[in-house]
C-alpha cells in the first residue's frame, strides 16, 4: 500500500497559494505570491524539515497548474542553490492530474484523468509514497475522497487574508493524529498528522442535564434554521 501525503506550506490563515514568488500564481489578483521565500532561505528548522519531507523515497502527486510550475523550473535548476531537490524530482515519477489530453514535457510525467480514482488505485500498489506540492483543487478532491492518509503542515507567522486555501468545505471528516512537531525561532511551525480513525464527538463537561435556558436555545436555534 502506497500512503498520499499531502506537503502544504500556509499562512496563518490557511492560505497556500504561491509561496514561492511573485509570478508563480496571480490567479483571481493575489498579489502576495513568494511570502515563503524570506524565511526558506534563511530558516534553519524549514531546511531541516523540507529534508526530511523528501528524504525518504517518494513520487510527486500534483495538479496540472502546480506541475506547469515545476516543469518551467525544476529541469532547470539542478546547478542551483536546491540542486539536491532538483535532481530527486527530475529523477522520480510525476503523476499529474488533467482532464485535457496535453502534452506533459518533463521526463518521468504519467498524467490522470479521474484523479481521485486513479489515485485510490495507485494507492493499493506497492510502491512509493505520492506526496503533493501544491496543488489546491487537486488536494481539497483528495481529502474529500478521504485518500489522504498524512499531512505535512508548515505554518507560516503571515496573514494573507485571501487566496487558495488548504481545506475546502468538502473535505470528508476524519480525526488526525500529531506525530512531529518542529518550531523555529522565526515563528514557523511543522507538524505531521496521520489519519487517527472518525471524529469523536462528546459534550465538554459531561452529559448534564440540560437547563431550561438551555432547551429553549436549542428550540430557538431549529425555528431559525
Amino acid at each position: 500500500m502506497r500512503k498520499v501525503i499531502v506537503g502544504a506550506f500556509v499562512s496563518m490563515d490557511g492560505v497556500m497559494q504561491a509561496p514561492g514568488g511573485p509570478e508563480e500564481d496571480p490567479t483571481g489578483g493575489f498579489q502576495l505570491g513568494g511570502w515563503v521565500a524570506p524565511h526558506a532561505d534563511t530558516d534553519p528548522v524549514f531546511g531541516a524539515e523540507v529534508g526530511k519531507l523528501f528524504g525518504e523515497p517518494f513520487d510527486l502527486l500534483l495538479g496540472r497548474r502546480t506541475y506547469d510550475i515545476f516543469a518551467a523550473y525544476w529541469p532547470y535548476a539542478e546547478a542551483g542553490p536546491y540542486d539536491d531537490i532538483a535532481r530527486t524530482f527530475n529523477r522520480i515519477t510525476k503523476y499529474v492530474a488533467t482532464r485535457k489530453g496535453v502534452d506533459l514535457t518533463w521526463k518521468g510525467s504519467v498524467s490522470l484523468r479521474d484523479a481521485a480514482k486513479e489515485v485510490a488505485t495507485l494507492k493499493r500498489e506497492d510502491g512509493p509514497a505520492l506526496v503533493t506540492q501544491g496543488s489546491t483543487e487537486l488536494v481539497h478532491s483528495l481529502l474529500a475522497a478521504g485518500l489522504v492518509d498524512e499531512l505535512r503542515v508548515f505554518t507560516f507567522p503571515v496573514l494573507l487574508g485571501r487566496g487558495k486555501r488548504l481545506f475546502g468545505d468538502d473535505s470528508q471528516p476524519r480525526a488526525f493524529r500529531l506525530t512531529h512537531s518542529a518550531v523555529s525561532e522565526n515563528g514557523l511551525i511543522a507538524a505531521t498528522y496521520v489519519r487517527d480513525g472518525e471524529v469523536k464527538t462528546s459534550t465538554i463537561g459531561g452529559a448534564a442535564e440540560p437547563s431550561p435556558a438551555e432547551l429553549a436555545r436549542r428550540q430557538k436555534l431549529k425555528r431559525e434554521g
